[in-house]
């Protein structure tokens, strides 16, 4: 182990006088923001995770069964999915088919990558 000196540098604040934050793109955290929003519930994240794994659109009734909601639990759900602008969604027949959206932003399809593999790699 090597030995150093460490000495504590005095901080010196003028009283009343805050210091500026660096800057940050608030669009950008407005955006980010609302994708964590959408993603912070764990239906919610659960069913983006079985989307993102999946080869084709699912069925509400797919996600009904699957996680033991009614339809109108999943339908709220997946409306805030839409919002976010993570999920789109197919009228075939009375069914809803439900996939991620073809042209995430890449941005958001970087984040998803790496929340997701990890978590769907067991």
């Amino acid at each position: 182990m090597i030995n150093v000196d460490v000495k504590e540098l005095p901080v010196v604040r003028e009283r009343g006088v805050c210091c500026a934050l660096p800057p940050v793109n608030e669009n950008w955290a407005e955006q980010r923001a609302g994708l964590m929003r959408a993603l912070g519930d764990p239906t919610r994240l659960t069913m983006v995770a079985s989307l993102w794994k999946a080869r084709d659109s699912i069925c509400v009734c797919d996600f009904t069964a699957g996680l033991g909601l009614t339809q109108p639990t999943i339908s709220h759900h997946m409306s805030k999915l839409k919002q976010a602008g993570l999920v789109e969604s197919e009228k075939r027949g009375i069914w809803i088919y439900y996939r991620l959206r073809d042209k995430l932003p890449t941005e958001t399809r970087k984040l998803l990558s790496q929340v997701l593999d990890q978590a769907l790699r067991g």
